[in-house]
């Protein structure tokens, strides 16, 4: 049986190839017939249950279910992450650049917690995530931007829809209330998105002012800590994950020791972090001097 730090890639390979199939409209009998497999074998690929990952399975299951090249070399270059305990996604080796691997995982979690010196993604307005987008990317097509814009866009759904929207403790570093992403009106804007995000139940926002100081006497970069629903017994059938982004790439964590760590600067890095009032009143009192 595959170690837990195995399971996540394949997870991530399952979650999508579950996708794809229900995109097609297809049943996991009537793929099971169409790539010459047995609908058990679709089964445990699709809960990341498989012991060995095939990765002519992975091509045909995406060429019945018409998924484009792009997504087909990703699912099997994370299937060949499969037996990695921590795993490194680097854009422009096993995985394409033009997949969002974080994506897979955002989707799939039941809760998120950030250190963050930018806004996150979630919360990030149309400008000032085109303004990122296109800096990250100086040689792609505006139709490529436009499209990386609108993703990001849609999955901010998860926090602002009626039915269970996804809680999100977000500590923010008050550089991110200084760094101009744009112009002034963007960061205006930006900053009174993220008041008023902040106010909804489920949306915690807190900034970490520059008296804290280090409360490590380090650095720790950016974070986001994922959780995921339990399974039937109870215990989450998908372990925790600590995801750090880096220039080059992102480092993906699900060890214990590791995730405790982490779990820790954030709970430490809360305590010290303003209180969501005043983290809100900072924010709107920069919006302002920047709108002035």
């Amino acid at each position: 049986m595959a170690d837990i730090g195995s399971t996540l890639p394949r997870r991530q390979v399952g979650r999508y190839l579950r996708e794809l199939r229900q995109g097609a409209g297809l049943t996991i009998a009537e793929l099971a017939r169409r790539i010459e497999r047995g609908a058990t074998t679709v089964q445990r690929l699709e809960t990341g249950t498989a012991e060995r990952i095939r990765l002519w399975d992975i091509d045909a299951i995406c060429r019945v279910c018409g998924a484009d090249e792009t997504t087909a070399v990703a699912l099997k270059g994370l299937a060949q992450q499969g037996n990695s305990k921590n795993w490194w996604h680097q854009f422009g080796d096993l995985i394409p650049l033009k997949f969002d691997v974080y994506m897979g995982l955002e989707a799939g979690a039941v809760k998120l917690a950030y250190f963050a010196e930018l806004v996150p993604g979630l919360l990030q307005i149309p400008d000032y995530a085109r303004t990122l987008t296109r800096l990250a990317h100086p040689t792609e097509p505006d139709s490529e931007i436009v499209r990386r814009v609108e993703m990001r866009v849609r999955r901010q759904v998860q926090i602002t829809k009626k039915s269970r929207p996804l809680p999100i403790d977000v500590i923010l570093d008050e550089s991110a209330l200084y760094r101009v992403i744009g112009s002034h009106r963007i960061m205006a804007a930006q900053l009174r998105h993220l008041a008023d995000t902040g106010t909804r139940p489920n949306v915690s926002v807190r900034i970490l002012p520059f008296a804290a100081g280090l409360p490590f006497g380090d650095l720790t970069g950016p974070f986001i800590i994922l959780d995921f629903p339990p399974g039937s017994t109870g215990e989450s059938a998908e372990p925790p994950v600590v995801y750090a982004e880096g220039y080059t790439g992102a480092m993906y964590f699900d060890d214990p020791e590791l995730l405790h760590r982490y779990r820790t600067a954030h709970t430490s890095l809360r305590r010290v972090a303003l209180d969501e009032q005043e983290s809100r009143k900072l924010l709107r009192e920069r919006a302002r001097e920047f709108a002035g």
